[in-house]
């Protein structure tokens, strides 16, 4: 099992950005990864001589394109494990969570039916159930900030879960939820679950066998791909049996005014015309992804992770947000008299980026009864001296506010 980091780094340009002779450590994958060079050279070559339209034109580069764009699909599939037929190209991991929301909730969901998402959910996986007209139910955290389990059981118990949604890792606790296990009792009561992979897709090797769960989204900017590309993996059964969310081309089987008809999936989901470079280039990072000793990966950002948690510790009245016995990636704190977006200038001058805020879980925040946290995570390409870095700098957050 080998990891060279030194290797990893030298592919990425973006963190290659001294500023008055300080190295730039970038401590925010969980909010964006950066780009390795054949991801950011992928796009640039399909921009140029390679690009057409998709599934539309019959001359020979709209058919290279069309062939490069479905052979994402599949490799999409292999990151999951899934049929390809079972993965929806989206605009993003939210993207991919309305989809589900609006297209299986509206058309499953009736007066008395309930879902279930946990306490630590994206706003991607509440607000959409809300905007979709629904409101569904938290599973509580405990202190740690794990799920309560046992509440879980006693919600399941009350009937008429039709839908659990999780997330597989917290963006604002760095907890690692059980999902299998979490999905096997939703299925035990008659629900679907739903998996927000948008964290655990760059750290964990995923296989929705494996999880047995009938939904799975995450988006491509997080797993070293471009921004505006998701992927939805939808159970065959469970996408046949969902109506379109949005109408448009390319997911037509027949349209007159007295009426249309719909593709099969996954084109019913994919109308207009489809991000085309965007998931070309997603294939590029997962297939460079899944070429690395993923095991190799995970046990070097376990390490990282582990030597920050210990570095975070020794900051003098730093409270960590998230101490669950299962986390990894994610490293939320407060200071005592420093606002978090404080501490996150502090250390920008300093050429460390963190991010500073609610991270888009402001129900998290209200359970641990702050308005907001720092949070540095990790990635393929962190390095100790990074978190170094991010230790001297809080040192002197502690001297300018303490």
């Amino acid at each position: 099992m080998t990891f060279d980091v030194a290797a990893i780094r030298a592919q990425f340009p973006g963190l290659d950005d001294a500023k008055d002779g300080k190295p730039f450590a970038y401590l925010d994958t969980a909010a964006t990864a950066q780009k390795p060079r054949c991801v950011i050279e992928r796009m640039a070559a399909l921009l140029g001589a390679e690009y057409g339209t998709v599934h539309r034109g019959l001359y020979r580069r709209a058919a290279h394109t069309t062939k490069l764009y479905e052979d994402a699909r599949t490799t999409a599939a292999k990151f999951l494990n899934a049929d390809r037929g079972e993965i929806v190209f989206t605009g993003g991991c939210t993207d991919a969570m309305n989809l589900v929301a609006h297209a299986w909730g509206r058309a499953n969901l009736k007066p008395g039916d309930r879902v279930l998402v946990s306490g630590m959910e994206h706003h991607a996986g509440l607000v959409s159930w809300q905007t979709a007209g629904f409101a569904p139910e938290a599973i509580p955290l405990l202190d740690d900030g794990s799920l309560d389990l046992a509440a879980y059981d006693r919600l399941l118990a009350q009937g008429n879960v039709k839908l659990v949604g999780c997330v597989h890792i917290s963006n604002a606790l760095g907890t690692v939820n059980p999902v299998a296990e979490l999905a096997r009792r939703a299925h035990a009561a008659g629900a679907l679950f739903l998996v927000d992979a948008a964290q655990s897709a760059p750290h964990l090797p995923l296989d929705v066998r494996a999880l047995d769960c009938d939904f799975l989204a995450f988006g491509g900017h997080k797993v070293y791909g471009p921004t505006g590309i998701g992927v939805l993996y939808g159970r065959r059964a469970v996408l046949e049996s969902m109506p379109p969310w949005r109408g448009g081309g390319e997911m037509i089987e027949r349209v007159s005014f007295a009426g249309t008809t719909f593709a099969k999936p996954p084109a019913r989901f994919e109308a207009g015309t489809p991000p085309i470079t965007e998931a070309i280039a997603l294939a590029t990072a997962l297939e460079w992804l899944m070429a690395l000793d993923r095991a190799a990966v995970q046990a070097h950002e376990d390490g990282i992770f582990s030597y920050a948690e210990e570095r975070l510790a020794a900051v003098p009245g730093l409270k960590r947000i998230g101490t669950a016995a299962h986390r990894t990636g994610v490293l939320s704190f407060t200071l005592p008299g420093a606002h978090p977006a404080d501490l996150a200038s502090v250390l920008d001058m300093e050429n460390v980026a963190i991010r500073a805020g609610h991270h888009c879980a402001q129900p998290v925040m209200e359970r641990f009864g702050v308005p907001a946290t720092a949070r540095a995570s990790v990635g393929v390409y962190t390095t100790r001296s990074d978190v170094d870095r991010l230790y001297g700098g809080l040192l002197t957050c502690v001297r300018l506010f303490g």
